[in-house]
């Protein structure tokens, strides 16, 4: 009789709390289910192992059907080897995706705590049924509800490799109130197969956040392939390829503008942009607050609308020059490529707040139709390196539809 509930109680020890889900030790594995959902069981291995514990995801195919908010990982490594398809019931995403705050943001997925990894190994695919919500969304840009894929959400020490995104729903990845984030070999495409356009599927946007490295990324997107928001410190960009996308940017900062933005210490480097609105740009609101110590090194770039750009006035174009929020020691170094259209740069710094400290070494810029780049500068200082050709206008676009 001892025997038998002994045997009893080890079957309930390894027995799976939920289908799907099997736990070992201090090992916990998803395997899909074949049903509707499976982020019951993949939040079962977050509950049971997310601290001092490994999840794996194992190969196969996974559906996830409701939010997934795991905010105390501790100690963890997750192994993911499948592929993770978030279904396109977009009446349930718009109810109940999870807020972020930043512009009334929200997202399908958020994951904090400390000192956790999420590696892919080449094999993760996170597919979003994006297209469903570009068609929906025709063309607007921040439809309340519309989930960003993954957060990370007051995380510290985090690393994360090897993963594929395909067709997200909204931005790939935003990085809020986290310190030393480090992203690897990440491959990430939104490309609309309809009439509308994938608007605001950016690659990642960090906010809040300090101590950041990202290297080796891919992406095609709708907007900004790398963005660097509000009171952001310490990031460094390496070896990034963007088509289609805003390529690197700061910004937008500064709105609402009673609210400071700060962003310092930012490294962009052995960059290319194909195809993309700009390639080094700061935008911002006519706010309050700084962007200081930022620099674009290596930038290469093929058929970008308008490769260099400053704007203190992004999307309105007014008020340009009463924006108080300051610019400066900024450097753009071997800066190379062709832009679409006559514009190399166009830069107006806020007259309220001029820039200061900006630096050009070797800048090669040539209109792919042929003719001589024009740069134009106002309110920058004169020592920047840069021959300025004319003054750019306040309200100066961040789309070009044609030679200046």
């Amino acid at each position: 009789m001892i025997l038998l509930i002994t045997a009893q109680l080890l079957l309930l020890l390894v027995a799976p709390a939920l289908a799907g889900m099997n736990k070992t030790g201090t090992l916990c594995t998803v395997t899909p289910s074949g049903g509707k959902d499976d982020s019951p069981s993949i939040m079962d291995a977050f509950k049971q192992c997310g601290q001092n514990g490994q999840i794996e995801i194992t190969e196969g195919d996974f559906t996830i059907a409701k939010v997934m908010d795991v905010l105390n990982l501790q100690n963890c490594d997750i192994s993911i080897k499948g592929k993770l398809t978030w279904n396109d019931d977009i009446q349930y995403w718009l109810k109940n995706s999870i807020g972020v705050t930043y512009a009334q943001r929200s997202t399908a997925w958020r994951l904090g705590g400390t000192n956790f990894s999420m590696r892919g190994h080449g094999k993760a695919l996170f597919f979003g049924n994006g297209q469903k919500w570009y068609d929906q969304n025709r063309g607007n840009s921040n439809q309340a509800g519309r989930p960003i894929s993954l957060t990370l959400w007051k995380a510290t020490n985090v690393f994360i490799d090897g993963i594929t995104w395909r067709q997200p729903q909204f931005w790939h990845t935003f990085v809020a109130h986290s310190q030393n984030i480090t992203m690897t070999n990440l491959d990430m495409n939104a490309t609309s197969n309809s009439q509308w356009s994938t608007v605001n599927t950016d690659g990642t946007d960090t906010w809040n956040s300090k101590d950041i490295f990202i290297q080796n990324w891919v992406v095609t997107c709708g907007d900004d392939c790398i963005s660097i928001k509000g009171n952001s410190s310490n990031i460094h960009v390496k070896n990034v390829t963007c088509y289609e996308s805003g390529a690197m940017c700061i910004g937008s900062l500064g709105n609402p503008a009673s609210t400071p933005d700060y962003v310092d210490n930012v490294l962009f480097e052995d960059i290319t942009a194909i195809h993309s609105s700009n390639a080094a740009w700061i935008k911002t609101y006519p706010g309050q607050g700084h962007v200081k110590n930022v620099t674009f090194r290596n930038i290469n770039f093929k058929d970008v609308n308008q490769p260099i750009y400053i704007s203190p006035c992004i999307y309105s174009y007014q008020n340009c020059d009463s924006s108080k929020l300051k610019i400066s020691d900024i450097t753009w170094e071997n800066i190379t490529g062709t832009s679409r259209y006559n514009v190399g740069a166009g830069i107006h710094c806020s007259a309220a707040a001029p820039c200061t400290g900006l630096k050009f070494k070797n800048i090669d810029v040539k209109p792919k139709n042929g003719g001589t780049a024009k740069f134009l500068c106002s309110n920058i200082n004169s020592d920047s390196g840069l021959q300025c050709t004319g003054t750019c206008p306040g309200g100066w676009k961040q789309q070009l539809s044609g030679d200046a």
